[in-house]
This record gives C-alpha cells, sequence and structure tokens, in this order.
C-alpha cells in the first residue's frame, strides 16, 4: 500500500515542471527583462501549505551556497552536528538513485512511508488552493517547500539546507533568519543565469547573507572574495575564511586524515559552520549576549564529536570509494572544468580505467 502511495508520489513530482525548464524559462525571462518572480512564488506556496514567513524562522538553519563542494561541505556539517547530539534536517540536491535521498531526518532519506505522507499533504493543500489552473510549485520549488515542512512537524534542532542554483533569488532564499551560512569555492556555474564573469557569480552566491548572520567562505580568488567582502560589510555581517585543514589540532588522540586537498578544504568549512551554530545555540540557551567577537568566529581544536561526524559521514557518488571482488571502484562527479580537473587527478592517482557518464551515454577509458 505505501509502496503504491510513494510511486504515485514520485509519478505527481514528475509532472511538476522539470528542473531542465525551470531553467529554460529563467533565460528566457532574462532575455525579456522578466524580474524573478521566486521568492514572491515560494511565500505564496509556504502560504498555502500553512506555514507563514513567521513560521519559517523559527526553521534554526544553516545555508550553504557555492559552486564546488556545498554538497559535500553541507553534509559533513550535518554529520558533525548530528555526532553533537542534535536533531538535524538536511536537505540537498540533486539525488543520485532515489528523490527521497534530498529530505533527510537525523542523516536518514525518508522512508518511501514518510516521503508520500508528506508529499501528499503538501501536494493536496496546493491543489485545491490554486488561483488557476496549473498554478503549482516547479520540482525544486515543491521539494523546498515539502522540506520546510517536515523540518517544521518534525521540530529539529538545526536544518542544513543546500542552495539549488545561484543563492540570491534561489527558492531556499526564502529563510529570512539565518544565523550562519557558508560559501564554498566558487567557479563559473550556470552563467546564462547567474553571469557570465566570477565576480557576478560571487554576487549571486552573496545573496544568502542576512543582517548579522555569521558567514564562512574558503579561499577564492581575489575578485570573488572581494565582492564577498562587500556584502557581507553590506550586511553587517562578519565574513571569516576558514583554515587550511591541516592546521587543526585533535583532542582525545583521535584523528582524522583526509587526502584529497579539495575534500580536506570542504571539511574545514563544514567545520567552522557546526561550531558557529553550535556557538549560538550554546549562548542562546544560556542567554549570553550574541555580540560577536572576532575571537568567536574560529575553532582550531576538534572535539571527539567533531572527528566522528567527519569519520561517519556518508555521501554517496561523492569522492566514494567501493570495493568489490573485482578490485576498488572509484566514484565522483563534477561540473565545472575545476571540478573535473580535480576528478580527473584523483581517478588517475587511482584507477586503471576510468567511465565517463552523462545523461544516457558512457565512454570507458583505459589510463
Amino acid at each position: 500500500m505505501f509502496s503504491i502511495k510513494y510511486e504515485e508520489a514520485v509519478h505527481k513530482l514528475n509532472s511538476l515542471q522539470s528542473n531542465k525548464a525551470t531553467i529554460a524559462q529563467i533565460r528566457k525571462d532574462i532575455k525579456t527583462g522578466q524580474k524573478c518572480t521566486n521568492l514572491k512564488d515560494m511565500e505564496n506556496y509556504l502560504m498555502r501549505t500553512g506555514i507563514s514567513l513567521n513560521t519559517l524562522d523559527k526553521l534554526s538553519v544553516v545555508h550553504v551556497a557555492g559552486t564546488k563542494g556545498k554538497g559535500s561541505t553541507s553534509a559533513m556539517c550535518e554529520s558533525i552536528l548530528r555526532a553533537h547530539g542534535f536533531r538535524t534536517g538536511f536537505y540537498s540536491s540533486p539525488h543520485l538513485v532515489a528523490v527521497r535521498e534530498r529530505i533527510r531526518l537525523f542523516g536518514i532519506p525518508l522512508s518511501e512511508e514518510a516521503f508520500a505522507r508528506h508529499f501528499h499533504k503538501v501536494y493536496d493543500s496546493l491543489y485545491k488552493t490554486q488561483a488557476y489552473d496549473g498554478d503549482m510549485p516547479k520540482y525544486f520549488a515543491f521539494l523546498t517547500v515539502m522540506a520546510f515542512n517536515v523540518f517544521l512537524e518534525e521540530e529539529v534542532d538545526v536544518a542544513v539546507v543546500e542552495v539549488g542554483i545561484g543563492g540570491i533569488d534561489d527558492y531556499t532564499n526564502i529563510l529570512r533568519k539565518v544565523p550562519v551560512i557558508g560559501i564554498t569555492a566558487l567557479g563559473l556555474d550556470h552563467t546564462a543565469i547567474l553571469g557570465t564573469t566570477l565576480p557576478e557569480i560571487a554576487l549571486a552566491k552573496a545573496g544568502v547573507m542576512k543582517p548579522g548572520c555569521l558567514a564562512y567562505t574558503v579561499h577564492q580568488e581575489t575578485d570573488a572574495m572581494d565582492v564577498l567582502r562587500r556584502k557581507a560589510i553590506e550586511f553587517q555581517c562578519p565574513l571569516t575564511t576558514v583554515p587550511n585543514y591541516s592546521t587543526y589540532a585533535f583532542q582525545n588522540g583521535l584523528r582524522l586524515s583526509i587526502e584529497l586537498e579539495a575534500y580536506r578544504m570542504n571539511a574545514s568549512l563544514s567545520i567552522q559552520l557546526a561550531h558557529a551554530w553550535m556557538g549560538i545555540k550554546t549562548k542562546d540557551k544560556n542567554n549570553i549576549d550574541n555580540t560577536i567577537q572576532n575571537t568567536d568566529l574560529l575553532i582550531s581544536s576538534l572535539s571527539k564529536e567533531t572527528v566522528i561526524g567527519l569519520r561517519d559521514c556518508k555521501w554517496p557518488g561523492r569522492y566514494q570509494i567501493i570495493e568489490t571482488n573485482y578490485g576498488c571502484v572509484y566514484l565522483d562527479g563534477a561540473h565545472t572544468k575545476e571540478s573535473m580537473e580535480i576528478c580527473a587527478k584523483w581517478f588517475a592517482e587511482n584507477c586503471r580505467y576510468i567511465i565517463f557518464y552523462e545523461c544516457d551515454k558512457a565512454v570507458v577509458l583505459s589510463i
């Protein structure tokens, strides 16, 4: 019975406007000078499911934008927070196998039963309140509405939310009160939407900054960092560049080595994001003044729980090694030139054969 309801949910979800069609529409709107209405639309969709912006403000969020590594960074951040005993929600995209992977509670993707239950509740609310035929969210927008409904209903302590595309006009940016945001490594992506230069990309990603939030990023190209710093000043939120992973001290003798430089960078960002949120949580709990001091912005020593969170983080398809009877299989993906170079280097150091896969085409190379 639940399997049928889940399959029905997936069928209805797939009937909504796809991400590909959505991106094509955005490009068309840009060319014709149409103003983006994503956030206005999102507020409407949330209201139709019973969530006002004031209600959404109650959700405590770590918001992660960027071009490269935002999924891995978000996954590690969630795992660290969970290892410290917090009830976590995690919203990410895209999914690898099943759409249920996009919405996780306490580190576990929603079950088919839970996904179907939450889906039909949200879908029915939206379907019954259409102002006109077809007045329904697009695929990603629907899942964003659904994720916020799930996290609020489950009363998670913190939700780690990964941006979809860009930042300033992304559906997830309907969030108004975000204590901590992170921006991963920047590069040229979705240039038809976000801009064709790195400063333009940085400006779009910086749109997730909120007044008074704590903002963290990794080392960026100078022109991109200049934009991030300027926007941080505008939003009056301190922007901190995270340290190299190699600089951390480990408590209790528990260490964790990470070989790939890109992954070390993401790990460092996830550490600072998680601890920044925990620091704010502790101050709120103890009614301590949340005025930011420079000494509050970075941690340099990793607790046992933090290391366990990093060690136990499972993020399938990203720097993943699967051992089989025939040898090891190395899995990773990339969508920018820089990411492809990092990916290719990792493969070249470890693999005899590389399989390139894009949509429905695969090419096998011997190295």
